[in-house]
């Protein structure tokens, strides 16, 4: 069964990619997003350019849920709040992206998701929340001296993930199939040619 974490992964794994070592990216050596810094912290020793270079699918799926979905609490908030959260804390740090959550929600920004956090998220409209979530990330990427390298791709990061975490509508219309059209009371023209 597809979770909903799954889900955001497959998101995040999208946009991450494979290795890379970009000179601008002060990260350094990255693969499917985690940095040789964050591989090091999770294996509590240091790690190499290939260590991160022969990351599997299932650590850094591991490295994620433990690191970005389970410490910002993703779970315990409406999905796509959840979601947007999850990927704001893969691209600019747990801290920094319940920060963006915190100040979008209106409580004190103290980077920590507790009580007073949860209920202010859960009790807002998620559609909202995740806009004026969105505008501050896209405000803070603009800011950013690499935004001249990097910032296309973030916005287009940034504007799936607000696609995918958008609360869907209800389909409108009936509740039941419409009853069918009554041709009884119709006259027969098929004779002229009328109906084909």
């Amino acid at each position: 069964m597809t979770t909903h974490f799954d889900t955001a992964l497959e998101h995040i794994l999208r946009y991450e990619g494979g290795y890379v070592d970009h000179p601008s990216d002060p990260g350094g050596a990255t693969n499917m997003g985690i940095t040789i810094g964050t591989l090091a912290e999770w294996r509590g020793t240091p790690v190499t350019k290939e260590d991160v270079q022969h990351l599997t699918l299932q650590e850094a799926g591991q490295i994620y849920k433990a690191r970005y979905w389970d410490a910002c609490r993703c779970s315990d908030m409406p999905k796509g709040v959840g979601f947007i959260l999850f990927d704001a804390a893969v691209n600019h740090g747990p801290y920094r992206a319940t920060v963006f959550l915190q100040q979008a929600a209106g409580v004190a920004d103290d980077g920590i998701i507790g009580p007073q956090t949860l209920g202010a998220v859960n009790a807002a409209d998620a559609a909202t929340l995740v806009e004026e979530y969105a505008a501050r990330r896209m405000h803070f990427y603009g800011k950013l001296s690499t935004f001249s390298v990097f910032g296309l791709g973030w916005s287009r990061r940034l504007m799936s993930a607000v696609s995918l975490a958008m609360p869907k509508p209800e389909p409108a219309g009936w509740s039941d199939p419409p009853p069918p059209f009554d041709t009884s009371d119709l006259p027969d023209n098929s004779s002229n040619g009328a109906w084909v």
